[in-house]
């Protein structure tokens, strides 16, 4: 069944049967504050604060990164990365990490998901990996490492339309790039033809006198060595069409497109359609690790192919899952795809605090609909924000909070939160745990959280201190907060009250 995930591609793909997809595409972002940043806007209808960022930048040298490239040299040997490679990505790091940290932090990620990448791949697949010059170069030294020079097909230029102002230090920008690659000699690959405009547009091409035959019919003279010449029936090539080049001048979407789900990087279907069509055959696999607004998914569903795909934002899952999946495609949950990751049960959000406990705390503020702070911690600190409005001026307030998925919480916890009231920029402040508290120490929280009073608005209170537990949030209650209205052209109409749930 085709299989939509929730989480960080690395921890799923590990999990996934090795030789087991038959084509991957992937067009990792290398600014996830601002993809992220663009679901919200278009969720609410409004951005971000700007003194707020709503999700971690993946490119630092944190301890995570640093840890992944301590033990990068091992995963290569490991993955049969030849010695000299290594070698070679060991000298390279240590150059980028005084120069460029931040690419290398983002080349760290790459390889570490590309090494596995290579696992997943049936010996006949292929990966193409989407993007722009500014690691493209950077990236293809790693697939040659990983994928092996030999198996290198293309680097195919996407080339879209546009204009912007005469610019002052460089042309303008109109192309992304492809990196195709073969898992093997003998990958499939479908030689695809588009159509010609009209006879006169192959003739300039061929640049060739046309002959007209006792029929009528018109034709080109084609040198096939040693003095033979056939005949090629224009007729005939209008038919066949003309070879696709490595230059691709597909349109890239535009607002009133039908397919437009209003995500930024979102590509077309005549994109994706035109790789998978090329690198796969009806039935096979296709995966997708950065699926986003799954334009890949779709295109493959299309195609009659069967499809993976994997976000690390529940935002996007959901608007998959209910946009494209459910409402474009018709597809059901359970029957036509199911979504894995994504905590349904309290047993299954213990599961994932053991796997992953910063997905954990992701999910958690997700799930109340709110959105990560940029700090990744696996515990402890503002975890994440909710954002509503309380005036008219169009400025955004929130709720800070902070996600505990150990049974050890204590008052000194609820002591620190009551210290982030007191010091951030939220209006009131909330607390997830996993279990339910016992009644001795319920009362004491709660006692201690009244304390902190209420927020006033429209005649309705809202306790400035809230808690809930995984429970509760699994069964939909949600933290009581103002709630905002926005018209169809995303104004904000006014704020409204939300009523304990």
């Amino acid at each position: 069944m085709n299989r939509l995930y929730y989480g960080d591609c690395l921890t799923i793909m590990q999990s996934m049967k090795l030789s087991s997809v038959d084509l991957i595409y992937l067009d990792p972002p290398f600014n996830s504050n601002r993809e992220y940043n663009a679901i919200y806007k278009d969720e609410t209808g409004r951005p971000l604060p700007d003194q707020v960022e709503a999700f971690c930048d993946l490119w630092e040298l944190d301890e995570e990164r640093e840890r992944a490239l301590r033990v990068m040299p091992v995963l290569m040997r490991e993955n049969g990365i030849d010695d000299d490679v290594v070698e070679f990505w060991r000298l390279w790091m240590n150059a980028l990490r005084n120069t460029q940290p931040r690419l290398l932090a983002y080349l760290s990620y790459m390889v570490e998901r590309l090494l596995v990448m290579k696992g997943l791949l049936r010996p006949n697949g292929s990966i193409y990996l989407h993007c722009d010059p500014t690691a493209s170069h950077y990236i293809k030294v790693m697939m040659d490492a990983i994928f092996g020079h030999r198996n290198f097909r293309n680097e195919i230029v996407w080339h879209y339309s546009g204009w912007n102002a005469r610019l002052k230090t460089h042309f303008n920008s109109r192309h992304d790039t492809l990196l195709f690659y073969a898992n093997g000699r003998r990958q499939v690959f479908n030689s695809c033809a588009e159509p010609w405009a009209n006879e006169d547009e192959y003739i300039q091409a061929r640049r060739q006198k046309v002959h007209v035959d006792s029929d009528n019919r018109r034709y080109v003279l084609s040198d096939r060595g040693r003095g033979r010449r056939i005949r090629r029936y224009l007729d005939e090539a209008m038919e066949y069409g003309k070879p696709v080049s490595d230059v691709w001048a597909i349109p890239k979407l535009n607002n009133s497109a039908k397919e437009n789900l209003n995500y930024r990087t979102q590509k077309p279907l005549a994109l994706l359609e035109r790789i998978i069509e090329a690198s796969s055959n009806p039935g096979d696999t296709v995966f997708d690790p950065f699926c986003g607004c799954a334009t890949t998914l779709e295109a493959a569903e299309r195609l009659n192919r069967k499809w993976i795909g994997i976000d690390i934002a529940i935002h996007a899952i959901k608007r998959v899952a209910k946009v494209r999946l459910q409402e474009r495609l018709r597809l059901k949950e359970g029957v036509d795809f199911t979504i894995d990751g994504v905590p349904h049960t309290l047993e299954g959000a213990k599961d994932l605090w053991e796997r992953d406990k910063y997905h954990f705390q992701k999910w958690a503020v997700e799930e109340v609909d709110g959105f990560v702070t940029t700090k990744r911690t696996a515990d402890g600190g503002v975890d994440g924000r909710l954002y509503f409005y309380t005036s008219f001026d169009g400025q955004l307030q929130s709720m800070a909070i902070e996600v505990k998925g150990g049974k050890n919480v204590a008052i000194n916890d609820v002591r620190a939160l009551r210290g982030v009231l007191e010091k951030d920029y939220a209006l009131m402040v909330g607390l997830i745990i996993m279990e339910p508290l016992g009644t001795a120490k319920s009362r004491n929280f709660h006692r201690f959280m009244a304390e902190a009073g209420d927020y006033e608005l429209m005649g309705m209170s809202y306790p400035r201190m809230q808690i809930l537990t995984v429970s509760e949030i699994l069964d939909g209650k949600r933290f009581k907060t103002p709630n905002l209205a926005t018209s169809s052209d995303n104004q904000t109409v006014m704020p409204l009250p939300n009523p304990a749930s």
